[in-house]
């Protein structure tokens, strides 16, 4: 399996745009279906944390004032992950945050992201719901104690991925699965994805 990068932001709200920032931020390296490394830190962004939100996470203001800059934190993340391809479950919310805190200290992400919530979607659409938790209870992964913390909701990503990857793998009888297979499949329609697989197998030679 191609080496990734599962990343998960803790943020004040659901957008940079609208002035959110993140509080907290984990990832984990995945080599050859196994967790290989960890990075995980708070980070104090200057903006207060709404109470609903403490209670999420139970990341308070009070932790926030202890943790190192965003910017330090963000700086070494980069260095962390290099041009690692990334994933998340719901990829549209972590990669705003990513880009936008990259952005503050003059860091352009260069690599792509996969998303295991519209894969998972695609894979296993009898699952009742998409949700992180949901589908670790559905496929019978391993499970946090506390979830909507960064380095826990993380690591659950990276157990899916694996699952998720070698279901593919099987279903589409690949000999491997590239980061590009799995970032066309994720946009191929519900109803077309075996043709859009067969088609993207081609492309790449698969």
């Amino acid at each position: 399996m191609e080496t990734v990068a599962v990343i998960d932001f803790e943020t004040t709200g659901l957008s940079p745009a609208m002035g959110d920032r993140a509080t907290e931020v984990a990832v984990v390296i995945v080599e050859d279906g196994k967790i290989l490394d960890r990075y995980q830190s708070l980070m104090n962004s200057g903006v207060r944390i709404p109470a609903f939100i403490e209670s999420l996470t139970g990341i308070s203001n009070a932790m926030i004032r202890k943790a190192p800059p965003a910017a330090e934190v963000m700086a070494a993340l980069a260095a962390f992950v290099g041009d690692v391809p990334l994933v998340a479950h719901n990829a549209a919310f972590d990669s705003k945050f990513l880009d936008a805190e990259w952005l503050r200290i003059r860091q352009q992400r260069r690599q792509e992201f996969a998303c295991s919530l519209l894969l998972a979607r695609r894979v296993y659409p009898a699952a009742p719901d998409h949700k992180l938790g949901t589908l670790v209870r559905h496929l019978g992964l391993p499970s946090a104690a506390r979830h909507h913390r960064a380095l826990a909701d993380a690591e659950m990503t990276a157990h899916l991925w694996v699952k998720m990857l070698s279901d593919i793998q099987q279903q589409f009888g690949l000999s491997a699965v590239p980061h590009e297979f799995l970032r066309a499949l994720q946009k191929a329609p519900k109803a077309q994805m075996k043709s859009c697989a067969e088609r993207a197998k081609c492309r790449l030679g698969l």
